[in-house]
């Protein structure tokens, strides 16, 4: 059995109603969000959040950096809803999109930064998912990818087996995995930091070399 995009949209959709009620915001989700704030800067001020649920994360940015505007995009339209009190609140800063991670609906270079936390592994297609986001990347942009490490053998029971029991065949990647993702799409500088416990995960950071970038550098060697 194959996992595709409507069956997480599906899953979303189900979940939208107890999202922010759930256990997991407490002691996966907001320790990978305050990962995540430590490596945007005030220079990062257009920020596209993919996956973004319910709105915590973009609303945690606009908190630390006042002078940033967040793009939040999601293929459920149950987690949009939920998230329309935040944006409402954002004054104008909080921009709220339905759309698949696959055929992101924005401008080549529209932003500084692109966020996505623990949702990567719900994505069938992600070499594609990639390489869209390195397209709407402006040239030395970041990415930043959370979702589950399962390097380790706790990790590879955790994710491997019991999150697939629940959620079905979603795929997490090894570290070398992503790594190798992101230098297929054309992010430069990958480094990667990990987070222990009982719930580990990893972030994934990358910059995005774009063509022109790539060609001025030759001509200066």
């Amino acid at each position: 059995m194959t996992y595709q995009t409507t069956d997480a949209q599906h899953e979303f959709d189900r979940w939208s109603g107890r999202y922010d009620r759930d256990l997991l915001q407490l002691c996966f989700f907001r320790p990978a969000h305050h990962m995540l704030l430590a490596n945007l800067t005030t220079r990062h001020g257009r920020v596209l959040d993919i996956g973004c649920g319910t709105g915590k994360f973009a609303e945690r940015v606009l908190h630390r950096f006042p002078g940033t505007q967040v793009w939040g995009l999601d293929l459920s339209a149950g987690m949009l809803r939920q998230c329309q009190l935040r944006q409402r609140s954002a004054r104008g800063r909080m921009h709220l999109v339905r759309g698949d991670s696959e055929r992101l609906p924005f401008e080549d270079n529209a932003f500084d930064a692109i966020t996505c936390t623990h949702s990567f592994h719900h994505y069938p297609h992600q070499q594609k998912v990639l390489g869209e986001m390195h397209r709407v990347l402006r040239p030395g942009g970041k990415l930043l990818i959370i979702d589950g490490d399962r390097d380790g053998l706790w990790g590879q029971l955790l994710f491997d087996v019991f999150v697939v029991m629940v959620e079905g065949p979603v795929t997490h990647l090894t570290g070398r995995a992503f790594r190798r993702l992101y230098t297929a799409a054309g992010f430069e500088n990958v480094r990667q930091l990990r987070r222990g416990g009982p719930l580990p995960f990893l972030l994934t950071v990358g910059e995005a070399a774009k063509p022109a970038q790539v060609r001025r550098r030759r001509q200066a060697a």
